[in-house]
């Protein structure tokens, strides 16, 4: 079931329509795009210079650069960002973004809250750290579909998985996870297709799917779309069941009987 304060239903907003949150001299702006439980996206968006001091607090906290390039200091220590890099941070971490170009530097953070869950507690999260998306490895999800995993249990961020997805051209069949999840779209245009209703998606599109929606997100063409997303609890992207409980991939564990 999704947690509280998650819409009942899935979501469809266009990043550019939500009005950017007041600077007050902060080169740093932020949209509020989806949220706030338990993932909490925003757009941010930083113009030449540092930002002012942000905190995860009780929460992790993943960013991925759309574009331009920085450095991202988290706790005093550098980083440095680059165009489709994907960063996660820890409860209890401040950090600061850095932009030395004239173009913008745009992102996409996720903040995931705490909630009671098996496995892994956030105490056991790795260290802070910085990955290319390039240095991932593909692999295969349901429709020929692909993803490469930014971040997850397995490379310290303890409470969700970050990934970017690859969609050709059509759908899949109708399916659902039993994580929830937000989607921000990277490239390509299509539509979400989610209990009897077709809502259109282009880049800049920002999609909340709570647990068990049965949807599809299709790519109408002409070419490739590319997502990126955060889903928690953490598992496969490619563990996604048809709408009578079936696997729909060799990733996805059989469902327990209710």
């Amino acid at each position: 079931m999704a947690m509280s304060g998650v819409s009942a239903r899935p979501r469809v907003v266009d990043a550019n329509a939500v009005p950017e949150s007041p600077s007050d001299g902060d080169p740093l702006t932020v949209r509020a795009t989806l949220g706030p439980q338990p993932l909490a996206q925003q757009v941010l968006a930083c113009a030449t210079g540092r930002s002012r001091v942000r905190a995860t607090d009780v929460a992790e906290e993943v960013l991925f650069v759309i574009s331009g390039a920085g450095v991202l200091r988290v706790n005093g220590v550098a980083h440095q960002l680059e165009c489709e890099s994907g960063a996660h941070l820890k409860p209890g971490e401040t950090y600061v973004i850095e932009n030395r170009d004239p173009e913008p530097l745009e992102l996409v953070a996720v903040r995931i809250s705490p909630r009671p869950r098996a496995g892994a507690s956030r105490a056991d999260a790795g260290r802070s750290g910085v990955r290319r998306l390039a240095d991932q490895q593909p692999q295969d999800a349901t429709a020929a579909r692909e993803f490469r995993i930014v971040a997850d249990p397995a490379t310290g961020l303890a409470s969700a998985t970050h990934f970017v997805g690859y969609i050709p051209v059509g759908r899949a069949p109708d399916h659902f996870h039993t994580y929830d999840e937000v989607i921000y779209v990277l490239d390509g245009e299509g539509a979400l297709l989610a209990e009897g209703v077709e809502t259109p998606v282009t880049a800049g599109s920002c999609i909340e799917l709570p647990a068990r929606v049965v949807h599809c997100l299709e790519n109408k063409g002409p070419g490739l779309m590319r997502v990126v997303g955060v889903f928690t609890p953490a598992g496969s992207p490619a563990a996604a069941y048809y709408p009578d409980g079936t696997p729909a991939h060799a990733a996805a564990p059989r469902l327990e009987a209710p």
